[in-house]
């Protein structure tokens, strides 16, 4: 039997269990195991003496034994719960009965929690192209389009310069939460600002990050819609023998050879009056995805994931493939006057930075993607490859397609391929493949702004049906009206890249790293000046998305 008057902590001599053994089934302590069937104590193996089956048991709370006298407790509520315990005992003698303790029984106080670090598994090459594979979306498409506005040179200044403030910025993120008590529960940057700017801050960081939210459905919704009308049109057209090249919204290319000489068509009037890329189309998408994002769990549409990187690597193939047929068209010393003239800048460069600021947005999902890493030490490191990398890919394709257009620079259009006529079949393919990518998307945006805006407001990811649905009605309003009234993606990403940039990717870290600098007594006006200069910078991106409207 164990020794009723043992102190706090004991060790006991563990035997193999045997039917026989009631007697010090009677004397356990009022331990509860939720891993164990038997309700047995807590045990932990001692690694001096494994051979002899030695555990250590915790007694519970600070009285010595329950068997003794109750009354001088002083807490009614535990020597409440002794009592069951014993009146439990005396029904259900050995650990196997049906009749044993339930755990709703046990106070929450008598148990034992034990914070376990985590492991990750997840090595530096997997956290790369996962930051990687999340900053590549739509901005890819409006990257030619990004170094028109700004001018050659200067675009690709501004495509470095935004990359490193975006980089320090996550980094800032990175390194948020050292020194915070977690309380076992993992940190977002919301949290964080929180905790050091106060709740204001944290509103302001959740609707920026529902606001990137939004500009993806509506931007994602403006593509697919276009996708859709582009494929549909090409089949029908085939099928029809006949070419409907638009000289107002397709830009026609000088090569014969790779281009024939689009021949004077006359349009099917039912056809175009039934399928119309704003007046129709966008409406009819809400057949294919309004079923799609009802879903209560996304788990179907993530097996898909992989589609976004093949998208990216086709389109870079795409380029190189056009390259190989175009050649380069990229005269420097052109005079001003001429339709090969290459302006090095020019006025309407805010609407690169806006668009950079967006391409280069992973700080709202930062934490969550490197919070699994075999070797935090190398988080910085695995940062700065996938920023090189992103950049990297970013200014070849906006540079590369902006170098072999063979026509004026000002013909190139904010989504990359409206500039190729729709009898090309590498656009047919491109499209078909970011149509099906984009639907595989577009729910789990859907999924990720509900979980956030429902738990934010409500309390809860799944209130109701009635309001998922009155939800999903109203994003899908949004969606449409972009679609038929402004389905400009350049602009369109500009702002909500600038707004998010500036907010959550620029202002927030500065300030939360200001703030706990103060706080431990490291700030310097050196950090002060520089840091005030990048949340100017911020919104001097955010301000200018406004001063070039009707110019770009």
């Amino acid at each position: 039997m164990t020794d009723e008057n043992a102190p706090l902590l004991a060790e006991v001599r563990a035997v193999p269990r045997t039917n026989n053994s009631v007697d010090s089934d009677r004397c356990s302590p009022i331990t509860a195991n939720q891993e164990s069937k038997s309700q047995s104590p807590v045990p932990a193996k001692d690694n001096q003496d494994e051979e002899n089956n030695e555990i250590r048991i915790r007694r519970p709370l600070h009285y010595h034994s329950i068997h003794g006298d109750i009354d001088n407790i002083g807490d009614d509520s535990t020597a409440a719960s002794i009592s069951r315990y014993k009146y439990y005992n005396k029904l259900a003698p050995h650990r196997d009965s049906i009749l044993m303790m339930p755990d709703h029984v046990v106070p929450s106080s008598f148990f034992i929690t034990v914070l376990l670090p985590i492991h990750g598994k997840q090595g530096s090459l997997i956290t790369i192209f996962s930051l990687w594979n999340t900053m590549m979306g739509t901005s890819l498409l409006t990257m030619p389009w990004a170094i028109k506005e700004a001018g050659f040179f200067n675009g690709i200044a501004l495509l470095i310069l935004m990359a490193v403030i975006m980089w320090y910025t996550g980094y800032r993120i990175l390194h948020s939460t050292n020194g915070l008590e977690t309380d076992g529960k993992s940190l977002e940057f919301s949290d964080v600002c929180h905790r050091y700017l106060g709740r204001g801050a944290e509103v302001i960081a959740v609707v920026s990050s529902l606001l990137s939210l939004i500009g993806g459905m509506i931007v994602y919704w403006i593509l697919m819609s276009n996708f859709l009308y582009n494929v549909v049109s090409f089949i029908y057209r085939n099928s029809h023998n006949t070419s409907s090249l638009d000289w107002t919204n397709v830009t026609a290319l000088r090569e014969a050879d790779t281009f024939p000489t689009p021949q004077i068509h006359i349009h099917d009037t039912n056809f175009d009056k039934i399928w119309d890329l704003q007046k129709t189309v966008p409406f009819f998408l809400i057949l294919v995805l309004a079923p799609l994002i009802n879903f209560k769990s996304p788990t179907f549409f993530t097996r898909f994931n992989t589609l976004g990187t093949l998208s990216v690597i086709y389109l870079i193939c795409f380029v190189a493939v056009n390259a190989s047929r175009w050649g380069f068209h990229l005269d420097i010393m052109a005079p001003e006057n001429s339709e090969a003239y290459i302006p090095e800048f020019r006025s309407t460069f805010p609407a690169l930075t806006g668009v950079s600021a967006l391409a280069y947005f992973v700080h709202n999902c930062l934490l969550a993607i490197v919070r699994t890493q075999k070797h935090p030490e190398n988080s910085t490191r695995d940062l700065t490859i996938a920023y090189i990398l992103v950049a990297a890919t970013y200014i070849y394709m906006g540079v590369m397609f902006y170098a072999i257009f063979p026509l004026a620079k000002d013909c190139i259009e904010d989504n990359l391929l409206n500039n190729m006529p729709d009898t090309n079949i590498l656009s047919f393919v491109a499209r078909v493949g970011l149509f099906f990518q984009m639907t595989c998307v577009f729910p789990l945006l859907v999924f990720v702004f509900r979980l956030q805006f429902m738990h934010s407001v409500f309390g809860s990811v799944w209130p109701s049906l009635r309001h998922i649905l009155i939800l999903n009605v109203v994003l899908i309003a949004m969606c449409l009206v972009f679609a038929i009234f402004l389905p400009h993606i350049g602009h369109i990403i500009g702002f909500i890249g600038a707004f998010c940039g500036f907010s959550y990717a620029i202002a927030m870290p500065c300030l939360v790293y200001l703030v706990s600098s103060y706080q431990n007594g490291s700030l310097t006006w050196p950090k002060l000046i520089i840091h005030t200069i990048l949340i100017l910078i911020g919104l001097a991106n955010f301000v200018g998305q406004f001063l070039i409207i009707g110019k770009s």
